[in-house]
C-alpha cells in the first residue's frame, strides 16, 4: 500500500509516495505526506484524521479527491465536550531502574552539562556579555574539562516595559531559571543600571546570593563597556577553577526532565516521530523522571485528549484557562488560532492547526497530566506535565529549560538547524527522505517506521536509551556542530513603551 490510513474512523489517508491520478483511486495528483478523501465528503461535513476532526469540507469533496487548504476550513474548537481524568493510564514502575553519569547540584537536582552562564538583564548589556564569553577560546577551556563552556545568553528586552505587567514576570522567571538550571554550575549576571528589570530586583525576588559560582554587575557602576568587560573576564577566570571540581556521578534516571518540542512539523510528524517520542516519555515516567510538553497553541483542538488525562480537575481547568487565554490574545492581535500551521508545514501536508496540534500532543506519550504550568515556571511534579508558550521553538524551549529541563528532544519533519545551550538537544526526523538529505543534522530516524517497517516501540526506545546516553556527555549532532549560543529568546508579551 502506498498510503497510511490511521483509524478506521477516518475518512482520509496519508500518501507514503506521490500519487499520480488513478493511483490507490485518486482523481488528483496527491502529493507525498498529503491526504486523500476515502468517501465523498459533503460541504460543512468534518473531515477526520487520529479519529479526531481535523477541519469541515470548504465545498464537496469527492473520494479520491486530494484534500488541502484549498477545500479543508479551521473552526475554532468548542469546549462543550471536555472530559477530565476519564482516561487515566498510569504507567507501573519499572521494574529495573536506569541510569546515567550526571553532575549532582547542591538544590538536589542532577545536570547533564556543566555551563558557565552570561546572563543579562537588559539588551544594553548583550554586547559586553557576548565579549566577555568569546574571551574564553577552546585553548583556553582545555584547562577546565570538566566545564562545558562559557556562553552569554542576551536577548533584546529587559527596559521600556510595564514593572508590574506579565512581560515583566516571564522576563523574571527566564533569568532566574536559568541561573538555577541544573545544567549550569556559574552564573554572571550583567546590566546595564537603569533598566526596568533591576538585578537587585531579580535577587531580592528570588533570593539569589552572590558567591563564588554567582557573580553580578553593571555596566554604569563599573565604568563603561570596556571596564566591564575586563571585570567581566576575571570574575569568571576566578569562577573556571570552582566550577571545575563537578565531576560526573551515577544518577537516577528519575532526574532527567525533558523539554518535548517539535518544529518544521509535516504530516509525518504526528505518524512517525512524535508518537515515539512519546512512547519514550512513557519509559522515562516507568523511571519516575518528566517529560514536559509545551507550544500552547500547537495542542488546540487537541486538549480535551489532554484533558481526559488530567490527574485532577484543577490540573484540567488550568489547561483550558490557557487555551481560553490564547484565544483571547490572538482576538486582541486580530490574529487567529489558524496561523499556525506555517506555510512549511502546509508543504508538508498538514492543513489546519487542528491537524497539526492531533500530532504535536501525542509527543506527551500516555501518562496521566500531572501538572501544568505557567512559562518558565519551575516544574516540580514528576511525570507527564505542560508549560504555557508560544509555539515559536526559540521561545517554546527558552521557557521548558528556565523551568529545569536538563534534555531537549525536538521532532523534525522538514527539517530544522536547532540547538538550545545549556541543555543539549537532539533531532529525530520523520521521515527517511529527509533524515537523508540532512542527515549531519538530524540524531535519530523515525522515518524508519514508515519505510523499513520498525514499531513505534522500537523507535520509542531509541531514543529513550539516546537520552540516556546524551545525558551522560555524549554529543548530539547539534552539539557537534555548535548550535545553542543564539537560541535564547525570551517570550515577549505586553506593551513595549
Amino acid at each position: 500500500m502506498t498510503t497510511v490510513r490511521l483509524s478506521d474512523a477516518d475518512n482520509v489517508v496519508t500518501a507514503k509516495t506521490q500519487l499520480a491520478i488513478g493511483d490507490e483511486g485518486a482523481i488528483d495528483m496527491i502529493p507525498r505526506g498529503h491526504k486523500m478523501a476515502t468517501q465523498d465528503i459533503a460541504k460543512g461535513e468534518a473531515v477526520y484524521k487520529y479519529a479526531q476532526i481535523i477541519g469541515y469540507a470548504a465545498s464537496d469533496i469527492a473520494k479520491g479527491a486530494h484534500i488541502h487548504t484549498h477545500n479543508l476550513e479551521f473552526r475554532n474548537v468548542e469546549g462543550a465536550g471536555y472530559e477530565f481524568g476519564t482516561n487515566l493510564r498510569p504507567v507501573a514502575p519499572a521494574t529495573t531502574p536506569d541510569t546515567f553519569m550526571g553532575y549532582k547540584r547542591d538544590s538536589g537536582r542532577v545536570g547533564t552539562r556543566n555551563y558557565i552562564a552570561v546572563l543579562t538583564s537588559v539588551n544594553c548589556s548583550a554586547t559586553a556579555a557576548r565579549m566577555i564569553a568569546q574571551h574564553f577560546t577552546p585553548d583556553i577551556m582545555a584547562n577546565y574539562p570538566n566545564v562545558d563552556g562559557v556562553v552569554a545568553f542576551v536577548h533584546g528586552t529587559g527596559c521600556a516595559m510595564g514593572g508590574d505587567g506579565t512581560g515583566f514576570e516571564l522576563l523574571q522567571r527566564t533569568l532566574w531559571g536559568y541561573a538555577k538550571n541544573p545544567n549550569v554550575g556559574g552564573v554572571l549576571l550583567a546590566g546595564l543600571g537603569c533598566e526596568m528589570m533591576q538585578i537587585d530586583w531579580l535577587i531580592e525576588a528570588y533570593g539569589l546570593k552572590s558567591g563564588p559560582t554567582f557573580q553580578t554587575m553593571n555596566i554604569q557602576d563599573v565604568g563603561g563597556l570596556r571596564k566591564t568587560v575586563a571585570l567581566g573576564i576575571k570574575k569568571i577566570e576566578s569562577m573556571l577553577p570552582e566550577v571545575n571540581k563537578a565531576t560526573r556521578e551515577e544518577c537516577p534516571a528519575s532526574e532527567l526532565m525533558v523539554a518535548l518540542q517539535c518544529g518544521g512539523s509535516d504530516a509525518w510528524s504526528g505518524i512517525t516521530a512524535n508518537p515515539a517520542v512519546g512512547y519514550a516519555c512513557d519509559l522515562l515516567v516507568a523511571q519516575g523522571g518528566t517529560g514536559v510538553l509545551a507550544e500552547t497553541p500547537e495542542i488546540y483542538g487537541a486538549e480535551h485528549l489532554l484533558t481526559a488525562r488530567a490527574a485532577s480537575r484543577e490540573i484540567g481547568d488550568k489547561l483550558i484557562d490557557l487555551i481560553k487565554w490564547w484565544e483571547d490574545y490572538t482576538t486582541r492581535n486580530r490574529g487567529s488560532m489558524d496561523n499556525n500551521p506555517s506555510p512549511g508545514n502546509k508543504a508538508g501536508g498538514l492543513t489546519t492547526i487542528l491537524e497539526k496540534s492531533l500530532g504535536a500532543a501525542s509527543k506527551g506519550g500516555t501518562t496521566p497530566l500531572n501538572g501544568v504550568y505557567k512559562y518558565a515556571e519551575q516544574v516540580t511534579a514528576k511525570g507527564f506535565v505542560f508549560m504555557d508558550s508560544p509555539g515559536y521553538d526559540p521561545a517554546s524551549v527558552t521557557g521548558q529549560i528556565a523551568s529545569g529541563c536538563n534534555l531537549v528532544c525536538f521532532t523534525t519533519g522538514r527539517g530544522s538547524a536547532f540547538g538550545a545551550k545549556p541543555s543539549p538537544s537532539m533531532k529525530v526526523a520523520t521521515n527517511t527522505e529527509m533524515y537523508t538529505r540532512l542527515h549531519e543534522d538530524m540524531d535519530i530516524n523515525a522515518g524508519t517506521i514508515i519505510s523499513d517497517g520498525k514499531s513505534l516501540e522500537e523507535v520509542g526506545r531509541e531514543i529513550y536509551e539516546m537520552w540516556l546516553r546524551m545525558a551522560s556527555g555524549e554529543k548530539t549532532k547539534s552539539e557537534e556542530i555548535g548550535l545553542g549560543d543564539f537560541e535564547f529568546v525570551p517570550w515577549q508579551v505586553g506593551a513595549v513603551m
